[in-house]
């Protein structure tokens, strides 16, 4: 998880998680529009989840 995805989680959470596919931005854009914390909250899940995966 860089630094930027980080930044992007925080300021528009879809953005962040676009390289993640489809399912995962829906997802994420779906918890956004019903508040701005449970959609950063869902990106910075993601995106620390596929960061241990690649491991």
């Amino acid at each position: 998880m860089s630094c930027l995805q980080v930044i992007l989680a925080i300021i528009f959470p879809p953005l962040a998680v676009i390289d993640r596919g489809c399912g995962s931005m829906l997802i994420v854009f779906l918890l956004t529009c019903i508040g701005w914390v449970p959609g950063v909250i869902a990106a910075l899940i993601i995106l620390n989840k596929n960061e241990k995966n690649s491991k």
